[in-house]
């Protein structure tokens, strides 16, 4: 879904079936990743967004955001 936001920028909803393609991961270890009492909980990954009463997703921004602050950064030189 794409919401048109104030200043022309789309803002992307990624649906789980989206996400689980983008991230390259399974639904439960999102889900994992979600919940408090699993031992893959990040409490770093983004908050679903409710889009009704039965709908949630997350902005491709947010993900997009958490995905590169988990890139390795390369050793610093001397």
């Amino acid at each position: 879904e794409n919401l048109k936001m104030s200043n022309d920028r789309t803002l992307k909803i990624l649906r789980m079936r989206q996400l689980v393609e983008k991230l390259g991961i399974s639904r439960s270890s999102i889900y994992a990743k979600m919940n408090p009492r699993m031992p893959q909980y990040d409490p770093t990954f983004p908050l679903q967004i409710s889009l009704g009463v039965r709908s949630k997703g997350w902005r491709e921004e947010d993900i997009e955001v958490w995905l590169l602050s988990k890139q390795v950064k390369p050793p610093e030189r001397p």
